[in-house]
């Protein structure tokens, strides 16, 4: 073991020079894989063949964590370590203190600096880690600007605009040190209700493999590991996360796999991430047709595969096709996975027992350890493995990044209605009421860094609105849901008086017999959705009895129930309360209380489960919040106004997924409320999926989508609002007008009689592709050169686009295409090509496609890819369903 002192970074700087040249500090020979001069191949082969198994466990490792919890659990090396200075949780809106981005950043880089230095000189190989973090648009860490949301990225139909703003999220990472991203999300949204649309490109292959690869090709370039995820799709019926899927050979090769396949092949991404669901009843961590098939032999990917987080152990928790952790990791390292993803150090003891016993081919453990060597070699962290903290300081935060962000947001917004020109507002307009409490929250979104400087909607307004209008808020009802809340922590204490309940866990669903586990729990508020309480309980077979004294809060409490989906029974002071111990389903019981201010009684729960999946939450009416008054305040303002902004929200993330797309909480009430006041009101849409409107849509004037707009969205949307910049952006997804007609995307096949239901139509609210602008344009003009091609052919298709309007503004050119007659059943329309202009009143421009083979051809019934001689109708426009302009190319059969 070296027991060195460690060289200062400067030392370590002139010794990475040394180690380049082949030699070490004395001019002794050193191993090959210290040769930079050598080929990759041969370094990595060289260092595969002088590692113990542990070490190469460790190099197919990585979790979240540093060097706090004691440097001897790393003497073996690891993959990669995502370090505890991060600004944010996975899936969480940073809520936390800002930092100077300077100082902050400064941090990260001298700490990662730090772990470098322990791997690479207190280790045996000296093996550099890589750094990881989340950078979904944005770096998750507090200092790092925050752009907007990736949904909204592709609202701007820009793949230039999206590698510019890639490009310097990738430059903030590496100032820091951090070498690897778990980004993009490249699923397509193509149900509504999925939590995760806010993270995707939206529902159009090309449209999520253009911006995808212009993501991962601007952090690639850069030296900074990409890992598009989840490879193969992530949401399944009923728009649930990590849902089974069961996709035909068609769909994937169609539909899901092209912006994998374009971040691989055309863009160079070095990582892919599977997803944690199985698809047709095969685990995708664990699953050899994807991985070792698709993945590594037909599009060659020489890169790592890295499982999400858990999801090998997800094999025997989840998805019970394994007998035990050693069997999990065997399963998934033999089907093609090279990196084990795991949330806590002490799950690797079941997993490197499981490769020291050989169990796992030794091929397979070899050929991963060498894909994420070949990794760390061409990035360079052998020579290099260190950062100029002070770099950092300058990079993260920079007043270039922010002026991109505000760019970026300006183009993400989508008008949706603009009656009778509403919208912009004029500037010398006396009085304007903004109502909604996402107007001064500046959320970012998930997977979000707190953001710096951020502007919310109401500071925008202000500071767009000028002197001579006076800008009053009111909050309005919020986005919160229910007519109870659960009851608080500080108002439960134990037996003794101790604060939180005594829980008694029993390993069957009767509370019989001694308790397996005894503890004090805080609150009750559970959902035991993946594993059961306690290891100690068997899955989906236990019971809780929790007892305490229950203080009724200052306002005191009129009912008091349990929320829950199976067996429960509830006593207050003896009494049963409420009786539902034969499980049903999920449902929300409450009986009368006469909880005063500052009594206490003795409470009792009891709660059983018999199959799994558990929900459980002791809740009550006090706390709740009557929204009644709030919207009477907003209806009061509005009224004393001459127009209204209602800036509303949604509420999802992952494992947030919505069963109803309606605004949440009484939100539409509150719309419908203020509209009613003859004040002329615009909504503004705070989100990062599609809402339904058909309560409100058409009491308003105008509604515009803002989606999450990054750390200057309160500036751009409030540009927009006054007219200084044009709304341009397109919706990348299809809005439908209820979440019955889920899912619904514009590139269906054709259905056998029609779309309509009897109650209700089978056409979208706001149709994929659209965004209305300040302006109107006009299309001529449509050229398709030449009319006829031959199999593996290539036209040209042309138009001209002019503004025939008063004020400049932005349009995206979009192209489709839908075969007249075909072999096997086709779209109604695909979307082949796209192109966002912007024009000054009057000014036109010709606008060009190239259609190739790619664009023309399909999977036939054997799944061959052919270019299939027939009529192909060309379709240009504003959207999807705006089509300006209609003609047909002709496929030429084999001569």
């Amino acid at each position: 073991m070296n027991r060195r002192r460690p060289l200062g970074i400067l030392a370590a700087l002139a010794l990475s020079s040394a180690v380049a040249a082949g030699c070490g500090p004395r001019g002794a020979a050193r191993p090959a894989y210290r040769d930079a001069r050598r080929p990759v191949g041969e370094r990595v082969r060289d260092l595969v063949s002088r590692m113990t198994i542990e070490e190469k466990f460790w190099q197919m490792f990585m979790i979240p964590g540093d060097l706090s919890d004691g440097k001897e659990k790393y003497r073996n090396g690891i993959f990669g370590l995502q370090v505890a200075t991060r600004g944010a949780g996975p899936g969480a809106s940073a809520q936390l203190l800002e930092y100077a981005p300077g100082a902050e950043a400064r941090r990260t880089a001298e700490a990662i600096n730090g772990l470098q230095k322990f791997f690479v000189e207190e280790t045996r190989l000296g093996i550099p880690i890589i750094p990881f973090d989340e950078a979904l648009h944005g770096l998750i860490r507090q200092g790092a600007t925050s752009f907007p949301q990736a949904v909204a990225l592709a609202a701007a139909w820009d793949p230039d605009l999206v590698g510019r703003v890639a490009g310097a999220i990738a430059d903030e990472a590496r100032s820091r040190g951090i070498r690897q991203v778990l980004s993009p999300v490249v699923n397509l949204a193509t149900d509504a209700r999925w939590g995760r649309v806010e993270e995707t490109y939206g529902e159009d292959p090309l449209l999520a493999s253009r911006t995808a690869a212009a993501f991962v090709r601007a952090f690639e370039t850069r030296g900074v590991v990409t890992t598009p995820k989840h490879f193969a799709a992530n949401v399944g019926d009923g728009g649930r996360d990590s849902y089974p899927v069961f996709d035909d050979e068609r769909r994937l090769r169609e539909i899901i796999f092209p912006p994998f396949e374009a971040c691989v092949r055309e863009a160079g991404a070095r990582s892919i991430m599977t997803s944690y669901n199985s698809l047709d009843g095969r685990p995708c961590t664990a699953n050899p047709a994807l991985l070792r098939g698709t993945l590594k032999r037909d599009w060659g990917f020489g890169g790592f595969v890295i499982s999400d987080a858990g999801a090998v152990g997800g094999l025997l928790d989840l998805h019970h096709t394994v007998a035990d952790r050693g069997e999990s990791a065997k399963s998934a390292v033999e089907a093609g996975l090279d990196v084990i993803f795991q949330t806590d150090y002490d799950h690797h003891v079941p997993l490197l027992a499981a490769f020291k016993s050989g169990r796992i081919s030794r091929a397979a453990i070899d050929e991963a350890v060498g894909r994420v060597l070949k990794a760390k070699f061409e990035l360079g962290l052998f020579e290099n493995p260190y950062v100029d903290a002070g770099a950092a300081g300058t990079a993260n935060g920079a007043d270039a990044h922010r002026a991109l962000a505000l760019e970026a947001a300006r183009k993400s917004l989508v008008l949706l209605k603009n009656d009778g020109g509403l919208l912009p507002l004029s500037k010398g307009i006396g009085s304007l009421a903004v109502i909604g409490t996402d107007a001064i929250e500046a959320r970012q979104g998930g997977y979000s860094g707190p953001g710096n400087r951020k502007i919310s909607i109401l500071d925008g307004i202000k500071a767009a609105a000028g002197p001579r209008t006076r800008v009053a808020y009111a909050p309005g009802c919020g986005r919160a849901s229910g007519t109870v809340a659960a009851v608080p922590p500080e108002c439960l204490s134990g037996p003794d008086g101790g604060p939180g309940l005594r829980a008694e866990y029993f390993p069957n669903p009767d509370l019989a017999g001694a308790p397996a586990l005894v503890r004090m729990d805080a609150a009750i508020d559970f959902r035991w959705t993946l594993f059961p309480p306690a290891p100690s309980l068997p899955d989906g077979w236990y019971s809780v009895r929790w007892t305490g004294r229950l203080a009724a809060p200052p306002g005191g409490a009129r009912r008091l129930g349990v929320e829950g989906d199976d067996g429960y029974r509830l006593f207050l002071d003896g009494k049963l309360l409420i009786d539902d111990w034969a499980p049903v389903g999920f449902a929300t019981r409450t009986a009368p209380v006469a909880l005063a201010p500052g009594r206490a009684a003795d409470l009792r729960l009891e709660f059983r489960e018999t199959t799994g999946g558990a929900r459980v939450r002791l809740v009550w009416d006090a706390g709740v919040p009557d929204a009644a008054p709030a919207i009477r305040d907003a209806v009061d303002l509005a009224r004393r106004s001459e127009a209204a902004i209602v800036v509303a929200g949604l509420e999802e993330g992952e494992f947030r997924d919505r069963a109803d797309l309606a605004l949440p909480g009484r939100q539409e009430e509150l719309i419908r409320a203020v509209a009613a006041t003859g004040t002329p009101t615009a909504v503004v849409l705070v989100g990062g999926g599609a809402v339904t409107m058909d309560g409100w849509l058409d009491r308003v004037r105008s509604v515009l989508e803002a989606w999450y707009p990054g750390e200057a969205g309160g500036t751009a949307v409030a540009e927009a609002l006054f007219g200084a910049v044009a709304p341009g952006g397109k919706l990348p997804m299809t809005f439908p007008r209820s979440a019955a007609q889920l899912p619904l995307v514009y590139d269906h096949l054709p259905t056998g009689r029609g779309d309509d239901y009897l109650d209700l139509t089978g056409r979208p609210l706001f149709p994929f592709g659209h965004g209305l602008s300040y302006t109107a344009f006009s299309y001529e003009d449509l050229q398709i050169v030449p009319p006829r091609v031959p199999p593996g052919g290539t036209a040209v298709v042309s138009c001209r686009v002019r503004n025939a309007g008063r004020a400049a503004g932005d349009e995206v050119v979009q192209l489709y295409l839908r075969r007249e007659t075909s072999s096997v059943a086709r779209p109604v329309m695909e979307l082949k090509g796209f192109k966002r202009v912007t024009l000054a009143p009057g000014e036109s421009r010709d606008v060009a496609f190239e259609l190739g083979p790619r664009d023309l051809s399909f999977l036939d019934a054997a799944l061959r890819l052919v270019m299939e001689p027939g009529e192909v109708r060309v379709m240009v426009g504003s959207s999807s369903r705006d089509i300006r302009l209609r003609g047909a190319l002709a496929v030429s059969p084999r001569s």
